[in-house]
């Protein structure tokens, strides 16, 4: 088992404790840790901008679920039932997918190994890596932590931040959004290091999914930078221009400026990437970015002209073709392009800070990238003067646009847009809500008059018990078992508060 030393004067962070993961507890250090405006990738940089005609970007990932099915009813990894109950639906896959968790780990070796500079995005939730560590699978992990923590393998992998359970922000309570934020960093740091952390400063939200109501964004975004993220991925029918059209076919391929504007008039904003077309798996385990950034070239932002790059994540496991094709299709692409970016110019693979810092390097102002803003806020802000906006006046806008447009709703955008997280899940949502509610009503007070309550068993089980029930897996997987597991995790959540 690889180990990883703690950082000089910084606290030594416990993977698990009293039983449960660390996802709590030591806030003011992990921020302190992430909160910085230091280069990642750039020191190491080897790339030649002036070489490089365009670049790609592909991300993988990766999730399983908490659930109350284990032999006596305790938390479990879906991967470990998959296991144990090989007869159930799809669950024979399940040694293949835990090869998928893994095997970034031997690619990367390999194609380094053999000189070459191969790239790749990761996103892991919280429950899978809290799942693999149940289960014992400590050679997955051993495999991601080489990824995370040697030099030798850091400029071709970048780890994205995520929600800790996998919860959708637009239906997440606001209060919350930020607990899901800081508990990945806090599992992430315990397992992979303070400075595995540092270098984490792009966001994957789960499933896509962009909030559009004013003040849920506002917070979403605030959180996110009060966390030390620099960059955020969002889907491109998620958001529109200011003016309410869509994104320009060359806009998808640079950096875009997100508005977040609230109900009372405050704004803030953030760097993101487009991350186009649906959520086909195709995409990125045939390698479609790099095909479409051959038909790319330079684009110009503010007086800068810069390589365009496509931006594409799938998941990391699920489907045949990510069984199948992507490790056949993923490995030659790089012995393709070896000299590229270098001694030869074309399409190079490149991670999304990287793409960012290099960009910024050569003189590209964040201030000149594209604005834009979530899909649906240019009705709002047509109705309302953003200038003069308070809350009172954004609701009856909202209100009275539901009335008189059907396409209208402040549900969000995702990349499964013809599915709703909302509709037909009450039974879900209002424990959801309860559970947070009460959550908040406990410990709120007790934080805010000592901090260091977070710190404690009662806390971190409340504070896991809450995080769970936001867990999107218990609405996308339809009504019945999941919707079960939902109402159990409820109900020991209650009990965790004391209620």
């Amino acid at each position: 088992m690889i180990t990883t030393a703690p950082s000089p004067k910084l606290p030594e962070l416990e993977e698990i404790r009293s039983g449960l993961p660390n996802i709590c507890g030591w806030e003011t250090v992990v921020q302190l840790v992430a909160n910085h405006n230091e280069p990642v990738f750039l020191p190491q940089a080897s790339l030649h901008l002036e070489h490089i005609s365009a670049g790609f970007a592909c991300a993988l990932h990766m999730h399983q679920p908490t659930i109350p099915a284990g032999a006596n009813g305790e938390l479990i990894g879906n991967l470990q039932h998959m296991f144990e109950h090989p007869g159930e639906g799809d669950n024979h896959n399940a040694g293949i997918f835990a090869w998928c968790y893994s095997r970034m780990g031997d690619f990367i070796l390999e194609l380094v190994g053999n000189g070459c500079h191969p790239r790749i995005m990761l996103d892991y939730s919280g429950n899978l890596l809290w799942g693999l560590r149940q289960m014992g699978r400590d050679d997955i992990l051993d495999n991601l932590k080489r990824l995370a923590c040697d030099p030798r393998y850091q400029p071709y992998v970048e780890w994205l931040g995520t929600m800790w359970s996998h919860a959708v922000v637009p239906s997440t309570p606001i209060p919350d959004i930020k607990l899901h934020i800081q508990a990945w960093q806090h599992h992430f740091a315990a397992i992979f290091g303070y400075e595995a952390l540092k270098r984490v400063k792009g966001f994957s939200p789960p499933e896509m999914h962009m909030p559009n109501h004013p003040d849920t964004l506002y917070e979403y975004i605030k959180a996110l930078k009060d966390c030390g993220y620099r960059w955020l991925m969002v889907q491109e029918h998620s958001v529109e221009q200011l003016d309410g059209s869509g994104l320009t076919h060359d806009q998808k391929y640079i950096p875009n400026r997100l508005i977040a504007r609230n109900s009372c008039g405050e704004v803030i904003h953030m760097t993101v990437l487009i991350k186009t077309q649906g959520s086909d798996t195709k995409l990125v385990a045939q390698m479609q970015p790099y095909h479409e950034a051959k038909s790319r070239d330079r684009q110009r932002i503010g007086e800068q002209w810069v390589p365009a790059c496509v931006t594409q994540i799938a998941d990391g496991e699920n489907g045949g073709v990510m069984m199948n094709e992507f490790p056949r299709d993923f490995q030659p692409v790089w012995y393709e392009i070896k000299e590229n970016g270098r001694r030869a110019t074309g399409v190079v693979g490149l991670n999304g800070t990287e793409y960012i810092e290099l960009i910024e390097a050569a003189g590209v102002n964040p201030e000149d990238y594209p604005e834009i803003q979530a899909v649906q806020q240019h009705k709002i802000w047509q109705r309302v003067d953003p200038e003069n906006a308070t809350p009172e006046a954004v609701e009856q806008a909202i209100t009275e646009l539901k009335e008189i447009d059907h396409q209208f709703h402040m549900d969000g955008a995702s990349w499964t847009n013809d599915l709703s997280w909302v509709r037909g899940y009450e039974n879900v949502l209002e424990p959801m809500t309860q559970l947070s509610a009460a959550f908040h009503q406990k410990f709120d007070p007790l934080v805010q008059a000592d901090p260091s309550v977070t710190q404690q068993a009662e806390y971190q089980q409340a504070l896991l018990y809450n995080l769970l029930l936001q867990t999107s897996c218990f609405r996308y997987w339809g009504q019945g078992t999941w919707t079960n597991y939902a109402h159990e995790l409820y109900r020991r959540g209650k009990a965790a508060i004391g209620e």
